[in-house]
Order: C-alpha cells, then structure tokens, then sequence
C-alpha cells in the first residue's frame, strides 16, 4: 500500500472575520499545487483514492493537484481532516477500502506532520530528518507500507518512500 501526504498549498491570511475554514490560496500555493500535481503525474504517482479536508485551502489545492493528472480518482471531502490529529487521521485511514492500494490524503498541520512521523519506521535517513523539521505547505511525505489492508495501519509500520517539497522541486530543476 501506498500512502500520499500532501499539506495544502500556501493560503492567504485570514481576513478579519473570515472563517480560518475559508482561507483560499494565494498565487503561491496555487503554483505549488500545480507543481506536485506535475510531480505526481510525470513520477506516475496517480492515486486510486484521495482524501481531503474540507477547508476551502485543501479543495484549492486538490483543484491545481487533479488538473495535471491523466485521470480523476475516487475523491471524498472528509471534515475529520479539518484540525485532526495524528489519532484522528488514522482511524479516518483505517476505514480506506481495501481496494484502493495508493491513497492521496490533502490535510493541515500540525495533523500531517504528526500523522507522518507517527507512521514512519524506515526509509532514506537524509528525506526523514528533513521531514522530522517540518512538513512546510505543499510538502509531500510518500509512505510505503507492506501491509494490505488500511484497517491494520499502525504506528512505525512504514516506510518514507521520498519526501517532496515545492522547493525541493525548483532547486533541482526537477517537475
């Protein structure tokens, strides 16, 4: 199984009186979304399923995510990723069908972050003390996990397959 973190793209402020719920992008975030959609898609990191809060910031940042991708997958707007926390991210994994085999999750910090170490046991030591700083917006921690089934995910059961960030991206000249 494979599992897909992404943090929102970079939003604007909140404006005074303005929900933090309804935050959109800024031009920033809404190039960065682009760019790890064409990550995904040149890497053939297409997933058979996607999550995302439902926080005005994460849609957006799905929006610029799927317009790169050569198909749509299965997508659920999902309120529990809206603030969750590591305990709470988890179960809302746990209840993935089985069928799907990759799954994008598009959540907030601290959530993503902590979910992100929690699951992690294994894999390139430079990628996990770079993610262990910081999952920064638009930061993409992929997780691999010899498991089968979503339902038995549990803590250091993974593997950080790479860790992306947008600026990771442009200094290496990389899509």
């Amino acid at each position: 199984m494979r599992l897909m973190l992404l943090r929102h793209a970079k939003a604007e402020k909140a404006e005074p009186g303005e929900r933090d719920h309804e935050r959109a992008l800024n031009a920033r975030g809404h190039k960065d979304a682009a760019r790890m959609g064409a990550y995904l898609a040149k890497h053939a990191l297409v997933p058979d399923g996607v999550l995302v809060s439902t926080a005005r910031r994460t849609r957006e940042t799905w929006d610029g995510v799927a317009e790169a991708l050569p198909s749509e997958p299965a997508v659920r707007f999902e309120e529990r990723l809206y603030n969750g926390t590591s305990d709470g991210i988890l179960s809302v994994l746990r209840e993935t069908r089985p069928a799907q085999k990759s799954l994008l999750v598009i959540g907030h910090n601290p959530g993503m972050h902590d979910i992100a170490t929690l699951l992690i046991a294994s894999g390139d030591v430079e990628a996990r003390e770079r993610l262990n700083e910081g999952l920064p917006t638009a930061g993409l921690a992929i997780i691999d996990f010899a498991s089968g089934s979503w339902a038995k995910l549990h803590p250091q059961g993974g593997r950080l397959e790479r860790f992306i960030t947008p600026r990771s991206l442009a200094e290496t000249g990389a899509a």
